[in-house]
């Protein structure tokens, strides 16, 4: 949610707009900069960003906490774009997830343990990380890596505020201020460990001081006219329905409790990894199963137009029939889905190509 607030491509700091002069303005007088150096329109989101390394227009990019040389929709897609770079920075607490084996520079970051800073949770709660151990070896908290690469691009004096990780806390509520998510009122650190957490808005004087605050409960929303709005539009045909040749539709998402998105660190966990299973499974409906010839517990390929993954086939009422179901914290689920983007939030669809489903034969051992 932080990234949210305070600038995630398509908003300016603070939930402001950057087409909008006023709010690049007050920006740019809260941070002690140049209006001009401030961008007139918003950056570019995860998959357009694909597209301009096809186009050629971003040879260099620098990747930071994230993995999409596993979660990225259409894997064979990704990694042939990437392979496009000319220089790929990866910063990451791991040096083997699947994006930094690729980097052609690796920095090194520290976790959440060995590094002081906010987070702001889904029920809108800042809240205060105490580091309590040293980062090991060469890493640093992203913090100080941030500010070392200013300094080496030349542009260290327009960080010269950034003394501590507090500092930086108190820019951010200044840049809140008289925003929805207004935290102004929040006096610092201190406050922050001495309430565990605060709810946002928390203006300057607050006007609710409760520790629990539900958004809206007033009936007035963020418009001119307190009014809520809907965006109304019709539903979009799949630009991959199931067919003749692939006649299941795909289903992704979180298949065990104990393994979390790209398995960074989930896996290297030896408890986890007994409490999980080791190799992907898919989930299929018995009448499907049975069209298809596969028994409970058979070795299966999954098949799309993209790419096609070994499983064990797990029969279950649970899946709905023309349905099956791959958890996307196996790196091989998405050399199956369709790069196709919800034009409002610009969200990958990762439920919407059609496979099939069929025996493991001899001839797919090349197949994993």
């Amino acid at each position: 949610m932080g990234s949210r607030m305070f600038s995630n491509t398509t908003n300016l700091l603070g939930g402001r707009d950057f087409e909008n002069p006023q709010h690049r303005e007050i920006v740019a007088r809260i941070l002690g900069l140049d209006a001009a150096l401030i961008p007139q329109q918003p950056s570019w989101a995860y998959d357009q960003i694909i597209e301009g390394i096809l186009a050629g227009k971003i040879r260099g990019l620098w990747v930071v906490a994230t993995n999409p040389a596993h979660s990225w929709i259409n894997q064979h897609m990704l990694h042939d774009v990437l392979s496009r770079l000319e220089f790929l920075v990866v910063q990451d607490m791991y040096h083997s997830t699947e994006t930094a084996r690729l980097a052609d520079l690796l920095l090194p970051a520290a976790a959440w343990g060995e590094k002081q800073g906010t987070f702001i949770n889904s029920e809108r709660r800042v809240g205060l990380i105490q580091r309590v151990a040293r980062p090991p070896g060469e890493a640093l908290p992203d913090f100080d890596i941030f500010r070392l690469i200013a300094q080496a691009w030349g542009c260290g004096e327009m960080f010269g505020r950034w003394t501590h990780p507090e500092a930086v806390f108190g820019i951010l509520r200044e840049l809140s201020r008289g925003q929805p998510c207004d935290i102004s009122g929040i006096r610092g650190y201190r406050m922050l460990a001495e309430l565990g957490g605060v709810q946002w808005p928390y203006p300057d004087p607050p006007t609710d001081t409760r520790r629990e605050q539900r958004l809206f409960a007033d009936g007035r929303f963020y418009h001119p006219d307190g009014k809520a709005r809907f965006m109304f539009a019709q539903p979009a045909e799949m630009p991959e329905p199931p067919n003749a040749d692939y006649p299941l539709l795909l289903l992704t998402g979180r298949g065990t409790a104990v393994q979390w998105h790209t398995q960074t660190r989930t896996a290297k966990s030896a408890v986890l990894r007994i409490l999980a299973p080791r190799r992907p499974y898919v989930e299929i409906h018995p009448a499907d199963a049975r069209s298809a010839g596969i028994r409970p517990g058979q070795r299966v390929v999954v098949e799309s137009q993209r790419g096609r993954v070994a499983a064990q086939a797990f029969v279950t009422p649970c899946v709905p029939q023309g349905c099956v179901f791959l958890p996307m914290h196996y790196p091989e689920t998405n050399r199956l889905t369709l790069a196709h983007f919800d034009p409002h939030s610009r969200q990958p669809s990762y439920k919407n190509c059609a496979v099939r489903v069929r025996p493991y034969e001899r001839h797919d051992r090349d197949v994993r």
